[in-house]
């Protein structure tokens, strides 16, 4: 498949990923009716399921070419969730018994993530 055809594919599927992740969170946002941003939460916990159903699927049960794969994961749920990557990604390292590198992955985004974010906020302020 030529270039563009594959980054248009991925950039369709990840438009429906980001409508999904939207469309589902103020739904659950709005039936919660809380303070937790739990339509966030059922996005990442969704998101991470599916992904794990995919990458299961597509290993040997569903024949998939690879722009398709590309188009799913990379695609729709890339846009729908970073999150479900950034878990495949930390439990493969931990299948794989890499453990140290695996809490790493998982500590190090988390803390150096939200450093990042109070950084930004005060760097805005600031201008």
């Amino acid at each position: 498949m030529i270039r563009l055809q594959k980054l248009a594919l991925i950039a369709l599927a990840g438009s429906l990923g980001a409508l999904s992740r939207y469309g589902l969170a103020s739904l659950v946002h709005r039936l919660a009716g809380t303070g937790f941003p739990l339509g966030t939460f059922v996005v990442n916990v969704t998101g991470c399921l599916a992904f794990g159903l995919c990458v299961g699927l597509f290993e040997g049960r569903v024949s998939i070419s690879p722009e398709t794969r590309f188009a799913v994961l990379t695609g729709f749920l890339g846009s729908y969730t970073t999150f479900s990557t950034y878990a495949f990604e930390s439990a493969a390292l931990m299948r794989d018994g890499q453990w140290l590198t695996a809490s790493v992955n998982i500590g190090g985004q988390i803390v150096l993530g939200l450093v990042a974010v109070v950084i930004g906020l005060n760097i805005a302020r600031a201008l």
